[in-house]
């Protein structure tokens, strides 16, 4: 009879067996199948295979132990299709089939999905959550929702790991509020909540900045003792700091913070860099530093997003320097991308292009595409043309490229320009993406286009911009008319500045019994804010008494006492 296996070297193990003259029969095939994930723990892959083969009579154990022992390998697939051929048929179970659905999720191929399922029709198999949760996840990472949410809903019980699953790969895909609504359906199911689905649910919450929704998540969080878990920590800094409240993310940071991994500290970091307090930022990269935490690519990624939103060109260039000699960290395509924006923002076009063009990686479209925005904000338009094109050759249909370009025109006046990127835009079949904006409200979220006219208080709304206009107009409001990109007449001009989203949303965040008197509003919006809205903004937060968020596609944007946080630089 063979030894119970420890977790000592296998080598070891499987010697020792060999001087006793144990060979694989039977009756011990449990302690050989335990010594092939042994063997697999300590990355001794050829062993495990070779044992594999000395078995010769495999069963659904042995083969699945093989398999998940090659999960990040082709493999993987190899020997599961030699399991179906082979002589003594030994039938995948539900662990059989989780493993191999996460060989194809880890090697990006999702081909064999449909087929995998029909199998697991055949076997019976479709119904056990374990192997429903596998494909949910496979079929979310693939990007096909439609049938990552079938084989959901036709899981008769689904458990916490099922929910789990759809809920992360909802939030993963841009559908925050579909996967808030599965975590209610999983605590109105009484289904016990875990850390995967809880961080998922605030993943969800934070992506929408639906800030009511992640305090609500926190006390659940705390009511089940979640809050302490290093995944739910991270959540709830990146959730709190996505939403604007980045004293809230730090208190959790605080509290938890010798908990916390790199994960955790890099998700505080981000929280200061996406409003540009890179003073913060560096002084919690040195703490971490102090703190022993190796950091990692996103640790810098971070930092130098603090330096790009501040438009600090030699410090960003510095860390990106130090990122590579003193960590030997190879940056990534984004990191150089907060170099090349900090030097558009600076004013640095050319030269900024051609670190562009010497790039170790292929410049792709955030590249070209900070540089067109810089190009635009510098009144560049020629340069803007050059940057458009490179954009279009990556994405012809970026709708961002023209509208960028139509507004760099419109900049210097050139309405014939302007009118030409218009119809180029057209005949292109390019649609532009409309802007809009949203507030969160007792958890209700109220979304709003420019010149909207739908929502059920459209009067009391536009009563209140009205009201709000004269205000600021007697601060010395003066409206920037360069941001519309239509030749109308000065007027006209105003009237559609008036009516943009945001404003909208500002408007009816101060009407009578929206939001209690002295909290803050926080506006949500798809596209970049305007610069006219921006400085209306300042003054609104004056006249209101009110601190106002508004975090647009770029960054966070604090409007208190008469300014914003970003310092004018967006």
């Amino acid at each position: 009879m063979a030894t119970p296996i420890q977790d000592g070297d296998p080598r070891c193990i499987h010697a020792q067996s060999i001087k006793k003259c144990v060979t694989p029969t039977p009756q011990n095939r449990a302690f050989f199948n335990n010594l092939i994930t042994l063997y697999s723990k300590f990355n001794l892959h050829s062993s495990a295979l070779q044992l594999f083969h000395s078995i010769p009579c495999p069963n659904t154990v042995t083969w699945t132990s093989i398999i998940s022992a090659s999960v990040n390998s082709p493999l993987a697939f190899r020997l599961f299709l030699a399991m179906l051929r082979h002589p003594r048929q030994a039938r995948p179970n539900e662990r059989t089939f989780a493993t191999i659905l996460k060989s194809c999720a880890l090697l990006s191929d999702y081909s064999m999905g449909p087929q995998l399922q029909s199998l697991s029709l055949k076997l019976s198999l479709h119904e056990n959550p374990f192997v429903g949760s596998a494909f949910v996840s496979l079929y979310c990472k693939s990007r096909d929702l439609d049938a990552a949410l079938k084989v959901f809903d036709e899981m008769p019980e689904p458990d916490e790991v099922c929910y789990a699953a759809v809920i992360n790969g909802l939030a993963q895909n841009q559908r925050p509020l579909d996967a808030l609504r599965y975590f209610v359906e999983m605590k109105r199911e009484t289904v016990v909540s875990t850390f995967h689905s809880v961080s998922g649910a605030l993943s969800a919450a934070s992506r929408a900045a639906m800030l009511h929704q992640c305090m609500l998540i926190h006390g659940h969080a705390v009511v089940t003792g979640l809050d302490f878990h290093t995944y739910v920590a991270t959540a709830l800094i990146d959730g709190y700091g996505k939403c604007g409240i980045v004293e809230e993310a730090r208190k959790v940071f605080d509290e938890l913070e010798m908990g916390l991994n790199a994960a955790g500290w890099n998700a505080m970091m981000a929280a200061y860099a996406q409003q540009g307090s890179h003073e913060n930022v560096v002084e919690l990269f040195r703490l971490m530093e102090n703190r022993g935490i190796e950091a990692d690519e996103y640790s810098f990624l971070a930092v130098l997003t603090a330096f790009y939103n501040a438009g600090m060109v030699k410090e960003t260039e510095m860390w990106l320097n130090r990122m590579k000699v003193q960590y030997g960290l190879e940056p990534m395509i984004e990191h150089y991308t907060c170099l090349v924006g900090a030097m558009g923002k600076a004013d640095k076009i050319e030269e900024a292009e051609k670190v562009a063009m010497m790039l170790p990686y292929e410049p792709d479209a955030a590249v070209w595409r900070v540089l067109l925005s810089s190009c635009a904000n510098n009144k560049n338009p020629e340069v803007a043309w050059r940057m458009t094109k490179r954009l279009l050759e990556i994405n012809p249909n970026d709708d961002s490229a023209y509208v960028i370009l139509a507004n760099a025109f419109a900049s210097t006046a050139r309405w014939d320009e302007v009118k030409k990127v218009w119809k180029m835009m057209r005949n292109n079949r390019v649609r532009k993406e409309v802007g809009r904006s949203w507030i969160e409200v007792q958890g209700q979220i109220h979304v709003f286009f420019a010149g909207d006219r739908r929502h059920s208080r459209n009067d009391e709304i536009y009563a209140k911009l009205t009201e709000l206009m004269s205000d600021i107009e007697k601060l010395g409001y003066v409206p920037n008319l360069d941001e519309m990109l239509h030749e109308v007449d000065e007027e006209e001009k105003e009237e559609l500045l008036w009516h943009h989203s945001e404003r909208l949303a500002v408007a009816f965040g101060l009407l009578s019994g929206v939001t209690p008197a002295g909290k803050p509003l926080r506006i949500i919006k798809n596209l970049r804010i305007c610069k006219d809205c921006h400085q209306a903004f300042k003054h609104i937060a004056t006249v209101a008494k009110r601190e106002i968020l508004v975090r647009d596609v770029h960054r966070y944007h604090r409007f208190l006492n008469g300014s914003c946080s970003c310092g004018d630089s967006w």
